[in-house]
């Protein structure tokens, strides 16, 4: 048996955490955000820059899309603990480093990171030995999902409160789950206390794709199956925006990929653009 002590994050969360850097290193100012903390956390091999999911130009699309949502995600945050939020949960949190890079932000809420026992226990080390430590506003919760551990309880334990409202984000998961987990999940967030906030990403089914980007999106497809991380569940938004609604959400609207490009790429000089094919719910209790 593995000690979940030797696990790491999967391949997946490492290659966002080095598309992060990788947009500080290769992408011209100004830079949507600053993230080489996962970097450090990650410590891929010499030459990790040669890797072919890494090319510059071949997989700019996707890393923009990566900064882009991560840069969506943190002005949420930041908006929320302006209006008094007190709690931010990460679900499949990988190599989030929002705590590490925005403490002034961060320090102000309870965060809650939840993910897989192994890559919470790698995660907690690697922010121990490289001299981040965990601050006691910070709580890395450790979930069995295999094993059909109940995340809710797991989170309640470590210290979330149900009846205070949060902001609550899941990105880059929900294509890895079946459409009947995403649902339960939906239902189970949308009992958060009124004036909670729910971001979550969803994939969009290819023929939504726009034609440039489906070469690139059918090419990953295999990818991902040999990775060990099939696509599972893609969603149209009309498909998304109903699932949350009959969740019971009290508000519910989508963010396409086509808003977020506009928003943080317009006017750049170096055209770098976000590769479409994931969207956005953002939902209200």
């Amino acid at each position: 048996m593995t000690d979940e002590q030797d696990e790491g994050p999967d391949s997946t969360a490492v290659r966002v955490a080095l598309w992060r850097a990788m947009h500080m290193q290769v992408d011209s100012p100004p830079h949507l955000i600053e993230d080489e903390v996962g970097l450090r956390l990650a410590a891929p091999a010499e030459g990790w820059r040669c890797r072919p999911d890494m090319d510059p130009r071949g997989t700019s699309g996707f890393r923009a899309a990566i900064v882009a949502r991560a840069r969506f995600i943190e002005d949420l945050v930041a908006e929320q603990a302006d209006h008094g939020v007190p709690q931010y949960v990460v679900l499949g949190a990988g190599l989030d480093t929002f705590a590490q890079r925005r403490p002034e932000i961060a320090s102000r809420l309870r965060v809650f990171e939840i993910d897989q026992p192994g890559t919470q226990a790698w995660k907690r080390r690697r922010l121990i030995d490289l001299g981040y430590g965990i601050p006691d506003w910070l709580r890395l919760v450790p979930v069995d999902f295999e094993a059909g551990a109940d995340w809710w309880e797991q989170l309640s334990e470590a210290g979330f409160d149900p009846g205070r409202p949060a902001v609550v984000v899941c990105t880059g998961v929900t294509v890895y789950l079946t459409k009947d987990a995403t649902t339960a999940t939906l239902r189970r967030l949308a009992g958060l206390a009124p004036g909670s906030t729910l971001a979550m990403t969803f994939m969009l089914p290819t023929e939504l794709v726009d034609d440039a980007d489906r070469p690139a999106l059918e090419a990953t497809t295999p990818q991902a199956q040999a990775a060990g991380t099939p696509f599972i569940s893609f969603y149209t938004p009309q498909e998304m925006l109903a699932l949350a609604r009959d969740a019971g959400f009290k508000d519910a609207h989508h963010v396409p990929g086509s808003v977020l490009a506009e928003r943080y790429f317009a006017d750049r000089a170096d055209g770098l653009r976000p590769s479409s094919g994931e969207d956005l719910l953002v939902a209200t209790t």
